[in-house]
């Protein structure tokens, strides 16, 4: 799942590309309803009510991932906190609202500095003043940039290491993930440590319902992007002509959640005339869902090797720290 939003993000298990412009978006809408198949950024999950309903996601007894690896990050602090050695400069990828960091901070033997990076500029400014207040003698460095892209470091006192909590990587297809890994190697500069949330292969039963709540809280969520394009480009998608559904394609390890049309119908989008057959989809997110084969193979398709690799009891959730 995509998480960290624009307002009010609360983990970074999300993606969240930038923005675009009233001419971008329509085109990039248009671009994606008008192919086969449908296809739809996860971006537009996100506006106020969007932002409120994936809090909610992460509150639900079914979703995992997010207080699986906030426990693997308290339970093993000490170890990460050594992998990682002193003065360490946490360079902090979608760092959202900087909740796990606390985690690391706490652990850490006097950390260098912190760099939050993240699109938002807003609440990237409003995070970082708050832990600035829980931190007082802590370098505090916020960066507004698209953490996708290559951006440059400030001077930091010690070593960079990297930090990118939340299973984001698998929103990624592998190849983009692979491309990402080594834009952040060169980043973070040679002989750097990275510190990554991947999202384990499990029952399919435990993922699917991850992603399909008995309290209907995602399908708002998958539903909410049709309400943001009536608002944003004046379309006129009628919400229940459509229904979540969300589902683990084994073959590419990922789930994948749709909007499925319940009835054959047409829809105005800036324009342009959408038609839907019944049953057909927008495919509206990916989450990659790894193993620990996969996590090597793909950290050493980008230059890097597993150093270390935690995991909880059962195991559904690993933190690995990578190494150049």
């Amino acid at each position: 799942m995509f998480d960290a939003t624009p307002d009010g993000h609360v983990d970074a298990g999300r993606l969240r590309p930038p923005p675009l412009p009233p001419a971008g978006m329509r085109d990039e809408v248009l671009a994606g309803l008008l192919a086969t198949p449908k296809t739809l950024s996860p971006k537009y999950f996100y506006d106020e009510r969007g932002s409120r309903l994936f809090e909610r996601i992460c509150r639900l007894p079914e979703y995992y991932p997010t207080v699986t690896e906030t426990a693997i990050l308290s339970d093993r602090r000490a170890e990460i906190a050594d992998t990682l050695g002193r003065r360490a400069a946490i360079v902090e990828y979608g760092s959202g609202s900087s909740e796990k960091i606390r985690i690391l901070l706490d652990a850490l033997d006097d950390p260098a500095a912190y760099v939050p990076v993240d699109i938002s500029r807003r609440h990237l400014e409003q995070s970082a003043a708050r832990l600035a207040s829980a931190y007082p003698g802590l370098p505090i460095h916020p960066l507004a940039a698209d953490f996708t892209q290559a951006f440059s470091l400030p001077d930091l006192p010690g070593r960079p290491v990297g930090f990118f909590p939340g299973s984001t990587i698998g929103n990624f297809t592998p190849g983009q993930a692979a491309a990402f890994l080594k834009t952040a190697g060169r980043t973070l500069g040679p002989g750097s440590t990275f510190v990554v949330g991947f999202d384990l292969v499990k029952d399919r039963t435990v993922l699917e319902t991850a992603y399909n709540d008995s309290q209907g809280v995602t399908a708002a969520f998958n539903l909410n992007a049709l309400a943001h394009l009536n608002r944003e480009l004046g379309c006129d998608f009628p919400l229940d002509a459509f229904a979540h559904v969300a589902w683990f394609n084994p073959k590419e390890s990922r789930i994948e959640m749709h909007l499925k049309a319940r009835h054959p119908l047409t829809v105005r989008v800036a324009g342009a005339v959408v038609r839907f057959r019944e049953g057909e989809t927008i495919h509206t997110e990916n989450s990659y869902k790894y193993t620990p084969a996969r996590i090597r193979a793909l950290a050493a398709g980008a230059g890097w090797t597993v150093r270390r690799l935690w995991t909880d009891a059962r195991p559904w959730f690993a933190v690995v720290a990578l190494s150049r």
